[in-house]
């Protein structure tokens, strides 16, 4: 299918689990990809795939709490192919700790990736869409925990809920330029790549003193995985989606509008 044909995207936090599946969704439909981590094995790994499916993809490796890296991952999709349609800010930093025993620095390094590296993103491809007269759509990844109130996570929790007021806002700022600005929630998700599969496991599964019960109280009866959440990103950078900015769209199976004492799935 080619609904994003001749876009380029920019898209952070590159991984096997959600950013790359999206990448290679976004590719599939046609888009032109810069793939971005701070891992550079990682940003080529997925640009790789892509090129693989009959794609075209370039990678560019950094940290988005570096303004350089932002703009010089701007200035490298610009050089390649003449201007930015798309961004998915995903990158994001996991360290699930509570407020009673996180320390500051790492606090405040979740909150620079999860919120930092979005404002310097948006902010550099916004200024090159504007200057190619580019109505280009940006999509910041959420999370239901950015609408819930998570235990034991504090710093996420916080950054992604951060990061539902910074797409609105942006989205009034961009508006007079025809850039649309949306958020997108996943929740916990099952990856399809093993390796992905195994870190997400490891991390729900690891010792706390919060039990956490996800595929029983997902109305749905399963987690999502990455593949799952291709077609709404796609929808929000398509012009499908002309008219729709400054809102949030929820791929959960459900999980933000259950009833809170209500169990799905008992054990």
């Amino acid at each position: 299918m080619n609904r994003l044909a001749d876009k380029v995207a920019i898209v952070t936090g590159a991984s096997p689990n959600i950013g790359g599946t999206l990448a290679m969704g976004l590719a599939a439909e046609g888009a032109r990809v810069l793939c971005t981590d701070l891992s550079p094995s990682v940003a080529e790994d997925c640009a790789a795939k892509i090129v693989a499916q009959g794609g075209e993809a370039i990678a560019i490796a950094g940290d988005v709490t570096d303004p350089a890296h932002a703009d010089e991952a701007a200035a490298a999709a610009v050089d390649c192919w003449g201007k930015i349609d798309l961004l998915v800010n995903n990158a994001v930093f996991f360290q699930q700790q509570g407020v009673l025993t996180m320390p500051y620095e790492d606090f405040r390094r979740q909150l620079d990736v999860i919120l930092g590296g979005s404002f310097l993103f948006t902010r550099a491809v916004a200024r090159t869409m504007i200057e190619t007269g580019t109505a280009g759509s940006i999509v910041n990844v959420l999370s239901t925990a950015a609408w819930q109130g998570q235990p034991g996570n504090i710093g996420y929790s916080t950054g992604k809920s951060g990061l539902v007021n910074f797409t609105r806002s942006v989205a009034m700022e961009l508006a007079e330029y025809g850039i649309r600005v949306n958020g997108f929630t996943p929740t916990a998700t099952a990856p399809s790549d093993p390796i992905a599969l195994a870190q997400t496991q490891k991390l729900l599964n690891r010792p706390t003193q919060y039990q956490m019960d996800f595929t029983g109280q997902i109305p749905l009866s399963r987690l999502p995985t990455p593949e799952d959440y291709v077609g709404t990103v796609v929808f929000l950078c398509s012009d499908e989606a002309s008219m729709i900015t400054g809102t949030n769209i929820t791929v959960d199976g459900g999980a933000t509008a259950k009833y809170w004492p209500w169990t799905p799935h008992p054990a």
